[in-house]
């Protein structure tokens, strides 16, 4: 059936017109790109079981100690570490050929949440 033209109020507004899908959020394009830069640090296995072993451990951890509880070389430890660093999640110390890592405060307040999420489920 043809009913001719539509009129303003049968057609969908268009996005200019200020249609139902205006959405927006508080983040700047630096605080978002940060943020997925910190996501994407930990959607590795290696790099996500490395910061919770770091973050349970006693102090910080060495290379070393890392290498044989993840079961991969000692250049991909570095390798996790290091992109973990970049993210803000492991600050490093270096004593002579060593390095030595701790979590972040921003790494703590990440596992605290996913911790959280995971009993929210459970419950």
């Amino acid at each position: 059936m043809n009913r001719g033209p539509e009129t303003a109020t049968e057609r969908e507004p268009t996005p200019e017109e200020g249609s139902c899908c205006d959405v927006d959020h508080a983040l700047t394009e630096s605080e978002l790109a940060a943020d997925v830069q910190l996501l994407a640090a930990v959607g590795n296995d290696t790099r996500y079981e490395a910061l919770r072993l770091i973050a349970d451990a006693d102090g910080e951890v060495c290379v070393c100690e890392l290498e044989p509880a993840l079961g991969v070389s000692q250049g991909a430890v570095s390798q996790a570490l290091s992109r973990l660093s970049t993210a803000g999640l492991v600050s490093r110390r270096k004593e002579g050929r060593w390095r030595y890592y701790s979590v972040t405060p921003r790494a703590n307040a990440l596992l605290n949440a996913l911790d959280e999420t995971r009993e929210a489920v459970d419950e």
